[in-house]
């Protein structure tokens, strides 16, 4: 009782993060972190893991810090690719510590294993799983969620998810993964831009028989106030390189660079939101990386300057697009060495098919009515597992 007479006032106190698209909202949007009184009595009196990073707040204070103020049992923490804090670099393997602000312990999910163990999950009786997602199939928090949701299946323990607006939730774009190149950057068969909150990803991935295992018993704490009519502004950075709303919105096109000669910027302070290549014939623009702890270390093209484009504030671009793919592949003179790892290119994409149809000189609206029939069969799953308001 006194834990929900906390949360109450605490809850009085907050404010919340604005939506600033639909303007007919009366009230602000509030994750599902913020439902407090819909999850509390769930938790009253068990032993608490939580799956979190720096996203998983209620209103500024970590998720962590409020429900320990609150009194719940929380007795270890689950990391993901990044870290508890958040400050490990793009897939630098993570170790399991002692978090120095709580002295809880943190089992990385993101070091030795992926997928928590029997003995991660002994003495434990309830999960919460809270990161924020940004909408695109590589983006890594998916894959972990899954993992969790495996593990909790199998050594029957009971899973909240804590969903969170999408900031990329107004549409779909995108080839549909093919199982073949499953990975961890591409689990499930889903499009590139996927239109789903965490939350609802969770339920599709549960109930389409896409786990190593049975059904996970899931919980969704649902946000308020949102519907993907809406655009929606992180209040904070989803991970080191994605700082802003800009690079969120380009993540999904500029992140098929990675594997490529291009650099998509990494190595400065405004990652995905430029792109280059060492040779002043790729543009006017020009920016040179660097290490920068906490964010990238050895960044692709480590200082030397690189020309092309600033896409920070060209308003282009705004959803998923393959032009500048396209238009860079044309302007290097290297064929298909442009592609520095043609297989992790391909995990990004889903399948070999873009990578080949980029080759055969194919134009991007040749290569985007290739993906529509994959993009309607996916489209008519994606409304089964809705929990608000579609832009269709």
């Amino acid at each position: 009782m006194y834990s929900l007479i906390l949360a109450l006032l605490l809850l009085v106190g907050f404010g919340s993060c604005q939506s600033v698209g639909n303007q007919n909202l009366i009230e602000p949007v509030s994750p599902g972190a913020w439902q407090t009184n819909e999850y509390l009595s769930l938790l009253e009196n068990k032993a608490v893991a939580v799956v979190v990073n720096p996203s998983a707040t209620i209103q500024s204070t970590h998720l962590v810090d409020s429900l320990l103020a609150m009194g719940i049992n929380i007795k270890k923490i689950f990391s993901p690719e990044h870290g508890f804090r958040g400050n490990a670099d793009a897939g630098e393997k993570i170790d399991d510590s002692i978090d120095e602000a709580t002295g809880l312990p943190i089992v990385s999910l993101y070091g030795s294993h992926k997928k928590p163990t029997k003995e991660d999950l002994e003495g434990i009786d309830i999960i919460i799983f809270d990161i924020q997602d940004v909408g695109v199939r590589f983006y890594t928090y998916m894959g972990t969620m899954a993992y969790v949701m495996e593990a909790c299946a199998e050594q029957n323990k009971p899973l909240i998810v804590l969903d969170r607006p999408n900031p990329n939730g107004h549409y779909v774009a995108g080839p549909v993964l093919d199982l073949e190149f499953k990975s961890f950057v591409g689990a499930f068969p889903v499009p590139i831009v996927h239109g789903l909150t965490i939350g609802e990803a969770a339920q599709m991935i549960n109930n389409e028989g896409w786990l190593e295992s049975e059904k996970c018993n899931l919980t969704i704490i649902k946000n308020k106030n949102y519907s993907h009519l809406d655009s929606y502004t992180l209040p904070v950075k989803p991970s080191p390189n994605l700082p802003n709303a800009r690079s969120i919105e380009l993540y999904a096109s500029l992140c098929l660079f990675e594997p490529t000669i291009i650099s998509i910027g990494r190595g400065t302070t405004y990652p995905f939101q430029v792109i280059g290549y060492p040779d002043s014939t790729y543009g006017n623009f020009s920016f040179t990386p660097i290490s920068i702890e906490g964010m990238s270390k050895y960044p692709k093209h480590e200082n030397q300057t690189c020309y092309g484009v600033d896409l920070r504030n060209d308003g282009s671009n705004n959803e998923f697009s393959l032009s500048l793919l396209i238009e860079y592949y044309k302007k290097y003179e290297g064929g298909e060495s442009f592609f520095t790892s043609p297989s992790f290119f391909d995990k990004l994409a889903g399948s070999d098919n873009l990578r080949l149809q980029i080759i055969a000189g194919k134009s991007a609206a040749e290569i985007e009515a290739s993906w529509q029939d994959g993009l309607t069969e996916y489209k008519a799953t994606r409304k089964k597992y809705l929990l608000y308001d579609d832009f269709e």
